[in-house]
This record gives structure tokens, sequence and C-alpha cells, in this order.
């Protein structure tokens, strides 16, 4: 993996700005450091005017674990293009569907999982997450969890930090969302920033505009490129937003100008 910030891989973010490009971000350990308690999890002051600059230069979308009404939330007045919730799941025709399965997997681990100290289960309504950072064993709680849920009819799981997420075996994942946002929003390069193994389905996908970068470097990760911690996707995203301004033409509209016109064509407001 390569360090996207280093002086040897500068012209490669330069030839990604130059593009169509769409950014795309995931939310928990990207946007948003990890905390032991989720709701508690917020970006920094810097991180959101980073963010807003950005999708004042670029269409920006965020991908997340999290459900798209807690989303919708944390990321009201940043000009985003779209929000996608449920590990790419969210919005969904088939959301009432899709809910009463995952109800009736709640009930079933709940009981399932009921000696497991430490262990809980958060409900997103397309999708569970099984926490347990709590736990005094993680091992055996994973261990547990994963018995748990491969008892389960139609699911997918996918695992993360502390947590293990269910899915429906069907449901579009972070990179089919990205390439329909991708085809939707009229881009022809792609850059996504994600760290978590529900990334992967992002980082695995082929493509030659497509420039993938994880928070923190791993081994078993398929991204080409990383970000030392989560504080750097500022610096990130102030880079991006310098060349894209660098690039501008006299006379172009100030960056304030296009994320208004980005919202009248139909951002997330």
């Amino acid at each position: 993996m390569k360090w996207i910030l280093g002086r040897a891989e500068r012209a490669t973010l330069a030839r990604f700005a130059r593009r169509r490009l769409l950014v795309a971000l995931d939310y928990d350990g990207t946007l948003a450091p990890i905390v032991a308690i989720p709701t508690r999890a917020a970006m920094r002051m810097r991180t959101r005017r980073a963010l807003r600059r950005a999708a004042a230069c670029y269409p920006c979308v965020v991908i997340s674990g999290r459900s798209r009404s807690d989303l919708l939330r944390r990321l009201r007045g940043l000009g985003l293009r779209q929000v996608i919730g449920n590990h790419g799941g969210e919005p969904s025709p088939r959301g009432r569907q899709v809910r009463a399965r995952v109800r009736r997997w709640r009930v079933a681990l709940a009981r399932r999982l009921r000696g497991l100290a430490g262990v809980s289960i958060e409900d997103k309504g397309l999708s569970l997450a099984i926490h347990y950072r709590k736990s005094a064993d993680p091992a055996r709680a994973r261990d547990g969890i994963g018995e748990a849920v491969s008892r389960l009819a139609h699911a997918r799981s996918v695992g993360g930090n502390c947590v293990v997420n269910v899915v429906p075996q069907d449901a579009p994942h972070k990179g089919t969302a990205l390439d329909a946002e991708r085809l939707r929003l009229g881009c022809d390069a792609v850059l996504y920033v994600g760290d978590d193994e529900t990334d992967e389905d992002v980082f695995t996908r082929p493509a030659r505009w497509r420039l993938g970068i994880r928070v923190g470097r791993g081994a078993a990760s398929r991204a080409r490129y990383y970000l030392r911690d989560q504080a750097q996707l500022d610096d990130l995203l102030e880079s991006l937003v310098r060349l894209r301004e660098a690039k501008a033409p006299a006379g172009r509209s100030a960056p304030g100008q296009v994320a208004r016109a980005l919202v009248a064509r139909g951002s997330v407001k």
C-alpha cells in the first residue's frame, strides 16, 4: 500500500482531481473517529469544513453501515449529492419486506446470544450490527455470534471493528451502490475512503479510474493506498479542494456558488 499524501503520490491525486471525480466516504472511522458508544461518533469541525468545501468542488456521497436517517441527521447542510445507509442497501425499493426479515433475525439472535455477556444487537432497519466491544472475551463472543448468524436464512455477515454486521444475502453492498452513484452523477472516476471490512466491497471491484484509500494500513486489504490515521482525512479533503481550485479558470464560480447549484440540482440538504 502507498501513502496517498506522500510526495510520490501527489501526481496520482492530481490526475484524479482533473477528471469528473466522484468523492465517496464511509462515516465511522473515516469521517468520524471510532468511539466506544456509536451514538457519540461525530465529525471534528475541521472535517465538517473540509467536507463542505470538497462538496462544493466535487460531487460527494457518503456510504455507511449506519441507517440513512441517522446519517442524514449527522450530515445535514454539507451539500452532499447522496447519503446511502445500511452498507449500500438504503434507500431500498424493498424496504418493508427487508425490515420484516431483519426483525425476525433480531428476535432469533436475541434468543441465541442471551448467554454472551457484553454483546448487544443494534437494529438499523435493513440490517443488524452485533457489537461485542464490551465483552470480556472478544474471541468467544465473536465465535458465538458467528455460529448464531450462520443459522439465519438468507443472511450475509461482514466483520468489522468489534462488530458483526448482518445483511440480506441479495442486498446491494457498498461497491454496487457506489457504481450506481457514479453512473447517476455522470462521473468517470471515483475516489473512495473507508476503514473497515465492509469497505473491501469497494476496494475489490476492478476499475481503472477507482482510487481506493484505506484509513490505516491493512495487510489483508485490497486498497492500493492508505491514510496513516483518521485525522489525515482532513488533509486529504483539503488537498482535493486545493487541486480543484487551482484548476479552475479565471471567472469560474466560487465554491459556495457551486455548492448552491448542486443543492438546486438535488443535493442532500
